[in-house]
């Protein structure tokens, strides 16, 4: 029968990871993923998992110089490529995000960048997790509830949640995407499934209470999206809208997407995929529990992108 480590060994461990001698943290840091990678090792209690990632979390904000807290950061991203349990794998990460939504307040602004970094190691390595999973809906399914669930960063109605954390996300989140898709180790990896992995986000624009984070998820996400999948012919007219100064193409993306299901679906093609992220985009807005500010400003974004094409068989709707 497989074993875990006892609750007498995580705490010390804990401590040497938030030892102020750096030579302590470094070989509690090497003895963490020897701990989390051995294949005998198929769980660990939430509440030792907590206490790790507090030592983890003081750790990396003990790590002083940039080169440092760079490689840190990848080290502790990686653990997660190295982890043999499915199960522990997605419990590491969720401890990453517990303990990063409860220190976040207290982080001061010597150390956010830093911090900001750490984010973005975890999700670029989390999309090349599920990418090595082939996006199985299943693990699609937990890493989404991690994120949207009372306590993760995406949570549209725990006040616990700080919302800048929220809005890193999305100015981070197709570019991470777009590199783990870029760099992966296969020469043609299964399509990411685009509308499964945005639903935390179509969830939390149509939930959230605070017109500043639905504002950011549309300005720095939705509508960079849109754009990148619009086609671009020679002789497309000038478009009336304002154009942004810098807007992302994510070509590894737009080549290599689909809607929710790689196998059965393949690489879908821009357009078509533009148009059912908008469908998606509609029929979140049309829930009961979307809010109703929200729904008019998720229904005008659905008519921006649409007034060019042939609505025929849309439901008219009132977005004023």
């Amino acid at each position: 029968m497989a074993t875990v480590p006892s609750s007498s060994e995580v705490p010390p461990l804990a401590k040497y990871l938030a030892s102020t001698d750096k030579k302590t943290r470094d070989k509690a840091i090497k003895q963490l993923a020897v701990v989390l990678s051995d294949p005998s090792q198929v769980t660990l209690p939430h509440s030792d998992m907590s206490k790790l990632w507090k030592g983890i979390f003081y750790c990396f904000w003990m790590s002083d110089k940039p080169l440092v807290q760079q490689a840190l950061a990848s080290e502790l991203a990686e653990i997660l490529l190295e982890i043999p349990s499915t199960s522990m794998t997605f419990d590491f990460l969720q401890g990453f995000w517990e303990a990063t939504v409860r220190e976040w307040s207290g982080i001061d602004r010597l150390r956010i960048d830093k911090y900001y970094m750490l984010v973005r190691r975890f999700v670029n390595a989390s999309f090349r997790l599920l990418m090595r999973m082939d996006w199985e809906p299943s693990s699609c399914e937990r890493y989404n509830s991690i994120l949207a669930q009372r306590g993760g960063p995406l949570c549209s109605d725990d006040i616990r949640v700080p919302t800048s954390l929220a809005y890193h996300l999305a100015d981070i989140y197709l570019e991470e995407l777009d590199r783990a898709l870029g760099i992966s180790p296969e020469p043609s990896p299964s399509p990411a499934p685009l509308s499964t992995l945005l639903n935390p986000f179509f969830i939390l624009a149509a939930r959230t209470p605070t017109k500043i984070t639905y504002d950011r998820i549309q300005s720095v996400l939705f509508e960079p999206l849109f754009t990148a999948l619009t086609p671009k012919p020679d002789d497309q007219p000038p478009s009336r809208k304002k154009p942004r100064l810098s807007t992302p193409t994510y070509s590894n993306l737009i080549a290599n997407a689909c809607l929710s299901d790689p196998k059965a679906e393949g690489a879908v093609e821009s357009e078509k995929l533009r148009k059912a992220l908008l469908r998606r985009i509609f029929d979140v807005a049309s829930g009961e529990d979307t809010r109703d500010a929200n729904r008019r400003k998720m229904y005008n974004l659905w008519k921006s992108h649409m007034e060019d094409e042939d609505s025929s068989g849309q439901t008219a709707v009132d977005a004023s």
